[in-house]
C-alpha cells in the first residue's frame, strides 16, 4: 500500500498531545497561506474579447469580408460576417465554460469546517483552515483539506471523485495521535473532495490549498489555453496558400491585360472577376457548418458535444482509454449468485444479510442488499456494530415480536466463517467456493445468524456461536452492447485499453467477458511508484491496466500520444480531469460523472455507455469523410473556374466569366458544398485508421487525383470556349458553352462523390441542370446574361461530359473513403 509523507516541520509549534490550535498558532501557521483549492476564474467582456482576438480564423473572415465589400460583392461579404456569429458565440461559450468548470471543481469541496480552536469547537469558512488544525467531519460531509485521521471508528469514505471507483473505501484512525509518524499509508488519510459515508472522524490538517491532491488536479485542469486544433491549422494553411496564389494571379492578370492594351477598366474587371472566383471563403464557412451538423448528429447518438471542434477529432480516434466502472460496466453492484447453506433457501440467506445491513449507511453494498431483499420482518433494532477494517464484518442485533433477540452478521467470508460453528472440512469447502468466485472477479460476502441469550449484554458483539447462512456474490454487470462495440473497434484497428483501480482478477474477468484481448488479455498491474509509460513500452500491446492511479493514467495517455495514437479518454471523477484535458478527445460521463469532469471534457455521454463512444467515433468518421468530400468538390469546381477566369484573359481573348456569371456559379457552389455532403451515410463498417498526429485533408494520392480531375475539367472548359468562339468570334456562344461545361461538370462531380444516395444531392444536381435550361436556353434571359442558347449537338456533348465526370468522381470518392487519414 502506498505511503504519503507527513510534513512534520510544519507542525513544530504544535505541542505533543495537543488537540486544537490557539489563535497565536493559527497566525503562525498562516504563513503557509489560505485553503484556496479552487481559484476564481477571470471573467468579464474584456477577457472574452482578448481571447477572441487570438482566433486567426475570425481575422481571416473579417479581412475576407472586407475585401468582398470593397469589390462590391455585398452578399458574399454579409455571408462571411454571418459565419462569424457562431465562431464568436463559441469563444464566449468556451469562456463561460471555463468559469463553470471552476465552479464545478469547487462544488466537491466543503464550504465550511468544524474546527477546534482555543479549546472550543466552532464553524469557520474552510478557506481559513491552516496546517495543524483539528477538524471534525460527520457522515455525508466532504473533507475540507488533506490530513491524517486521528479519531473515528467504522469509517468509510466515498473516493469516487478521486479514483472513479464506486465502492466505499474503509479508513481507520491512527492508534496514537500524540506523535504523528513521518509517513502514513492511504488508509489513514482523509483527502479534500472525498465524502465521509459512515462514522464521525477527526482529522489533523496537513495539506491545504493547492498542495492537496484535489488542488493538484485543479491546477492541471485550469492551466493552458485553447489552441487551434490540427484541422483548423490545416484549413488556415490551405486558405493562406489559395489566397496568396489568388492575389498573385490577380496582379499578374491585371498587368497582362494592361500590357495587351485592353485599358484600366478591362484590367480591373478581369482582376476583380478572378478575385471573386478565386477567394477561398467557402472553406471556413463549410467547416463551421459541418461542425454544427456534427454536434446535432452526435447528440442524437447520446453524445453531447460541449466543444464543436471536438467533432473533427472524434472520427480520427485510434485508441480508446476507458474506465471499467460505469462505462464498460454498469457502475453498480448487482446480486449475481446466492449460495445458501444446507437447510436454507436463497431468499433466507438474502434476508439474513439484509438484516445485518443498515439502509442509511450510504454503502452501495447495503443498498443493493435492501433493494434485493425487499420489506423485512417487523423487529426492533437493539444494537449496531459497524464494519471496521480490523473486524471485517458488521453485526446488527434485533428483538422480534416474540421477545427473543437474534444477531445477524455479514462481512468478509473468512471472518464470518471463523465465527460460525462449522467443522474444518465444511469451512474449507466454503473457502474453496469463495476463491472460485473471487477468481472470476466477483465480490463475495458471507452471512450468519444466532439466537442471543436473554442475559447477553447489549453493548457487546457476539464473537462466535453463529449459524452460517451462506454466501452472496455480487458483480458490476457489463453494459449491453459493449462486447459488440469492442469487436467493432478491433475490426477497425482501434486499440481499446481498460484502465481501472480494481484488482487484476476482476479486470481480467471483465476483459474476457467483453472480448478484449481474447481468452488471454495482456495485463499490466501497476504499483503506485511504477512508471506507466515505461510499463506500456515494455509490455507492448496491452489490453488492461490494473491498480492505476490518476497520475499513471495521465502518463499512459501521454505515452500513447507519443506513439502517434489519437487518444479518447473516458472519465467521471475529479481525478480524471487532467487526463480528460490532455486527451485528444475527453469523454465524460453524463449520468454519474462529476460536474468538473463534464465541464472540462469536450464530449459528454448522456448514457455513460462504452457502446455510445464507438457509435460517436463512427459518426465522427462519417462526418470527417463527408467534410473531405465537400472540400474535394470545392477544389474540383474552383480549379477550372479559376483557370478559366485566368487563362482566357491572359490569351488576350474576351473575358470568359463576367461578375454576374460568378454570382450564378457561387449560388450553385455554396449550397452544393454545404448541403449535398453533410448527411451522407457511412459506407460500410468502420475503416482502419492511420496513426499520425497531424490532420490531413487528403492523402498524396488523393491530391494527385484531385489535380488530375480538376485539370481535365479545366481543359474541357477552356477548349469548349475556344471551340465555340470560332472564327466568327461569337463570344456569347463561347461563354454559354464554357459555363454549361463547368456547371454540368459540377453536377457530375456532385453525382459521383455522393453517388446520389441522399435526396439533397439529387435535388441539387437537378437544380443545377435546370438552371442551365432556364438561364442559357431561354433567349431573353440568356441575352441579359451575355449568353446565347446552345445548339442541339452541344446538348449531346454535355451528356457525355456529365457521364464521364460523374464516373471519374465516383472513383475519386472511393479513394477518399478507402482510408481515414
Amino acid at each position: 500500500m502506498s505511503r504519503r509523507n507527513v510534513p512534520l516541520e510544519r507542525l513544530a509549534t504544535l505541542q505533543p498531545g495537543a488537540q486544537g490550535l490557539s489563535t497565536a498558532q493559527v497566525e503562525t501557521q498562516r504563513t503557509y497561506g489560505f485553503n484556496d483549492i479552487v481559484a476564481p476564474a477571470a471573467s468579464g467582456w474584456l477577457v472574452v474579447a482578448r481571447d477572441t482576438a487570438r482566433d486567426p480564423m475570425l481575422w481571416f473572415l473579417v479581412l475576407t469580408a472586407g475585401l468582398f465589400g470593397l469589390l462590391g460583392q455585398v452578399a458574399e461579404s454579409l455571408t462571411l460576417l454571418v459565419a462569424m456569429v457562431p465562431l464568436l458565440g463559441m469563444d464566449a461559450y468556451l469562456h463561460r465554460r471555463t468559469s463553470a468548470s471552476s465552479a464545478g471543481l469547487a462544488s466537491r469541496l466543503a464550504s465550511s469546517a468544524r474546527v477546534l480552536r482555543d479549546g472550543q469547537w466552532r464553524d469557520i469558512p474552510s478557506r481559513e483552515l491552516v496546517t495543524g488544525d483539528m477538524v471534525e467531519v460527520t457522515p455525508g460531509e466532504y473533507f475540507p483539506a488533506d490530513g491524517l485521521l486521528v479519531s473515528g471508528t467504522g469509517l468509510q469514505v466515498d473516493e469516487s471523485t478521486l479514483t472513479g471507483e464506486s465502492l466505499p473505501v474503509a479508513k481507520r484512525a491512527l492508534e496514537s495521535s500524540a506523535a504523528l509518524p513521518a509517513s502514513a499509508s492511504e488508509e489513514f488519510w482523509g483527502t479534500a473532495g472525498t465524502r465521509l459515508l459512515t462514522g464521525t472522524a477527526q482529522l489533523r490538517i496537513l495539506f491545504i490549498g493547492g498542495e492537496t491532491r484535489y488542488g493538484e488536479i485543479v491546477r492541471s485542469a485550469t492551466e493552458g489555453n485553447h489552441a487551434a486544433t490540427p484541422l483548423q491549422k490545416a484549413i488556415g494553411e490551405l486558405v493562406a496558400v489559395l489566397l496568396g496564389v489568388a492575389i498573385m494571379v490577380c496582379i499578374v492578370l491585371a498587368a497582362v491585360r494592361l500590357w495587351q492594351g485592353h485599358g484600366w477598366i478591362d484590367a480591373l474587371l478581369s482582376a476583380v472577376t478572378l478575385a471573386v472566383a478565386a477567394l477561398p471563403e467557402e472553406y471556413p464557412v463549410v467547416y463551421t457548418f459541418f461542425l454544427g451538423v456534427g454536434v446535432f448528429r452526435l447528440a442524437r447518438k447520446k453524445a453531447l458535444v460541449r466543444r464543436a471542434v471536438a467533432v473533427e477529432n472524434i472520427g480520427r480516434v485510434s485508441c480508446i482509454v476507458s474506465d471499467k466502472t460505469g462505462t464498460i460496466t454498469a457502475g453498480s453492484l448487482a446480486l449475481a449468485h446466492r449460495t445458501p447453506a444446507a437447510g436454507l433457501n436463497e431468499d433466507s440467506v438474502l434476508q439474513v444479510a439484509a438484516l445485518a445491513a443498515r439502509p442509511d449507511s450510504g454503502d452501495p453494498l447495503d443498498q443493493a442488499l435492501h433493494g434485493a431483499a425487499g420489506p423485512l420482518p417487523h423487529a426492533t433494532r437493539l444494537a449496531d456494530f459497524p464494519f471496521t477494517e480490523g473486524r471485517r464484518r458488521e453485526t446488527v442485533v434485533w428483538r422480534w415480536a416474540d421477545g427473543k433477540a437474534r444477531a445477524f452478521t455479514k462481512g468478509a467470508p473468512e471472518t464470518v466463517l471463523a465465527t460460525s460453528e462449522l467443522s474444518e472440512l465444511e469451512r474449507a469447502g466454503w473457502l474453496a467456493r469463495v476463491e472460485e468466485y473471487a477468481r472470476s472477479g466477483h465480490k463475495v460476502i458471507g452471512c450468519a445468524r444466532r439466537d442471543m441469550p436473554a442475559d447477553a449484554p447489549a453493548d457487546r458483539e457476539p464473537g462466535g456461536g453463529f449459524e452460517f447462512a451462506g454466501l452472496l456474490v455480487f458483480e458490476d454487470p457489463v453494459r449491453d452492447g459493449v462486447r459488440e462495440a469492442v469487436d467493432d473497434c478491433t475490426a477497425a484497428g482501434m486499440r481499446v485499453i481498460m484502465v481501472t483501480g480494481d484488482h487484476p482478477a476482476t479486470a481480467v474477468a471483465i476483459a474476457r467477458e467483453i472480448g478484449l484481448g481474447g481468452a488471454q488479455p495482456r495485463v499490466i498491474v501497476l504499483a503506485p511508484e511504477d512508471d506507466a509509460a515505461a510499463a506500456l513500452r515494455a509490455h507492448g500491446d496491452v489490453h488492461v491496466v490494473a491498480r492505476a492511479t490518476p497520475p499513471q493514467k495521465l502518463a499512459l495517455v501521454q505515452a500513447l500520444q507519443s506513439e502517434g495514437e489519437l487518444v479518447a479518454v473516458t472519465g467521471d471523477g475529479v481525478n480524471d480531469v487532467p487526463a480528460l484535458r490532455l486527451a485528444d478527445i475527453g469523454v465524460a460521463m453524463g449520468e454519474r460523472g462529476t460536474r468538473s469532469a463534464r465541464e472540462v471534457a469536450p464530449v459528454v455521454l448522456l448514457d455513460d455507455n462504452f457502446r455510445t463512444i464507438v457509435d460517436a467515433v463512427a459518426e465522427g468518421r462519417q462526418l470527417f469523410q463527408n467534410l473531405r468530400l465537400a472540400f474535394a468538390y470545392l477544389l474540383l469546381v474552383h480549379l477550372p473556374l479559376v483557370i478559366g477566369a485566368a487563362v482566357i484573359p491572359l490569351m488576350g481573348l474576351p473575358l470568359l466569366f463576367l461578375p454576374i456569371h460568378i454570382v450564378w456559379l457561387e449560388l450553385v457552389i455554396h449550397p452544393t458544398a454545404m448541403l449535398a455532403f453533410q448527411d451522407l451515410p457511412l459506407a460500410g463498417p468502420l475503416a482502419p485508421v492511420r496513426r499520425h498526429r497531424r490532420a490531413r485533408f487528403f492523402s498524396p494520392g488523393a491530391w494527385v487525383a484531385i489535380v488530375v480531375v480538376g485539370g481535365l475539367v479545366s481543359v474541357a472548359v477552356v477548349w469548349s470556349y475556344l471551340h465555340a468562339l470560332g472564327a466568327d468570334r461569337n463570344v456569347e456562344h463561347a461563354r454559354a458553352m464554357a459555363l454549361t461545361v463547368l456547371l454540368v461538370s459540377s453536377a457530375g462531380i456532385t453525382a459521383g462523390l455522393t453517388k446520389l444516395r441522399q435526396a439533397a444531392a439529387r435535388w441539387l444536381v437537378v437544380g443545377t441542370l435546370a438552371s442551365l435550361g432556364v438561364l442559357v436556353q431561354v433567349p431573353g434571359i440568356s441575352g441579359f446574361l451575355n449568353l446565347r442558347p446552345l445548339h442541339g449537338t452541344d446538348g449531346a456533348l454535355m451528356l457525355v461530359v456529365f457521364a464521364v465526370v460523374a464516373a471519374i468522381s465516383s472513383g475519386l470518392a472511393s479513394r477518399l473513403r478507402l482510408r481515414l487519414d
